[in-house]
């Protein structure tokens, strides 16, 4: 029989902690050691966020951690590898803009979490996420999909250090080290990894207001962006890119390199209000260098080896794919239903597209493949040499207006 998880449960006696080595984290593992009285063990994940983890091991340490209850692992291959690219391969954007950058990343997070939990014999997992955002709906689905039995402490939803005065006091009493900028308020809060940063929060809560321009960390301003157009190919196989400029990489050395590109050009910065799974709207600037110019890149392929009626199902299925993903449901079976048909889609989407980067812009300009759809015989406005026969789509036009015209027949016939 399945429990609710709504019943008081056991306090843990042992809590995986996904800790990035900050102030919030570190005030989470004191206050997991001090309210329930459990070993803590600390998970720090490298997904390409671009900063050095070993300071989380040695905040971890302070605060009592054991040296084999510590865990810092790069996860920037598997990250890229097996939920980046899947989910570009749908050409996934939550409503019509957002590229997912914070959601894709916490199901990997969430694995290794209840991984973790069980090499230790852990009984709960613990995460930072507000009791406003989507993060703590992500990391939870994704944990009790994968245990249906694992613990989830939530501190925001629980404790009453409801405001930055209150953390830092703690933090005090409690012999944490605060960085001395962070003793007064951060001017907004960042979450980063290798596909994005995403940045919220006191100056941009204002969505009237435009964005400082120091908020944009991954991209030099667009009109800073060299003025000469940089031109660069991309291999795609099976839908995935495996090459820049014939040079073959890995999965996160693609989109490290793609990255890099973008920065330079000023590619990738979007200013979105979206709406929150947990139903109120919030404002967001991201910034996604290198996956604005894969989702380019990838669509320029797909418009020569992908069949339009397979292409157009597809497009259809996104929009529903992207919420899944953004509310938090990677492991759900409708998911992994959609995936399984967006991955049949990309059996032949492989060749090499040609991208011009500018200011601010990718764009294509110029796709080819053994694998392309695309006949230049029955295409041109040439002699085709009877490729195609024009008188064909008389018939083709009168079958697909009969319907129409006996709307408009019948419309004629009851307004007398």
């Amino acid at each position: 029989m399945l429990s609710s998880n709504t019943a008081p449960q056991a306090a843990p006696k042992k809590v995986v902690l996904a800790y990035s080595g900050g102030l919030d984290t570190s005030i989470i593992l004191k206050w997991l050691q001090t309210e329930y009285g459990c070993e803590v063990i600390t998970f720090t994940a490298d997904l390409g966020q671009g900063e050095e983890l070993e300071p989380a091991r040695k905040k971890a340490e302070l605060l009592g951690i054991k040296p084999e209850n510590i865990h810092i692992e790069d996860l920037r291959e598997e990250f890229v590898r097996d939920f980046v690219f899947p989910m570009f391969r749908a050409n996934a954007q939550y409503e019509g803009l957002y590229l997912l950058g914070t959601s894709i990343a916490r199901p990997l997070i969430s694995k290794r979490l209840v991984e973790i939990a069980a090499e230790h014999g852990a009984d709960a997992v613990s995460h930072g996420a507000t009791g406003k955002g989507n993060d703590q709906v992500r990391f939870e689905l994704a944990a009790y999909a994968l245990n249906p039995d694992i613990q989830v402490i939530a501190p925001w939803r629980e404790w009453d250090l409801g405001s930055r005065t209150k953390l830092l006091e703690f933090a005090e009493q409690n012999q944490i080290p605060i960085a001395k900028d962070k003793r007064g308020e951060a001017p907004f809060s960042v979450d980063a990894n290798l596909l994005h940063t995403s940045s919220e929060g006191k100056v941009l809560e204002d969505p009237a207001e435009d964005a400082p321009d120091y908020v944009y960390q991954r991209s030099v301003h667009p009109e800073d962006a060299p003025n000469t157009p940089e031109f660069i190919e991309i291999e795609f196989e099976k839908g995935d890119p495996i090459a820049i400029n014939g040079e073959k990489m890995s999965p996160a050395t693609v989109l490290t390199e793609l990255n890099e590109y973008g920065r330079k050009h000023g590619i990738g910065r979007l200013d979105l209000v979206e709406g929150r799974y947990v139903g109120m709207k919030s404002r967001g600037i991201y910034e996604t260098p290198g996956g604005t110019i894969l989702i380019e890149a990838h669509r320029g392929i797909e418009s020569i080896t992908m069949d339009r009626g397979a292409m157009h199902l597809k497009d259809e299925l996104m929009p529903k794919y992207a919420e899944l993903i953004y509310n938090g449901y990677w492991y759900s079976p409708e998911r992994e239903m959609l995936q399984a048909a967006i991955d049949l889609s990309q059996e032949h989407v492989t060749g090499t597209v040609r991208i011009k980067l500018y200011k601010g812009l990718a764009r294509v300009v110029g796709r080819w493949s053994d694998h392309s759809l695309y006949s230049e015989e029955h295409v041109t406005f040439e002699e085709d040499m009877g490729a195609y026969d024009q008188t064909d789509a008389a018939g083709f036009i009168q079958l697909n207006a009969l319907r129409l015209r006996l709307i408009a027949m019948r419309n004629k016939r009851v307004a007398k």
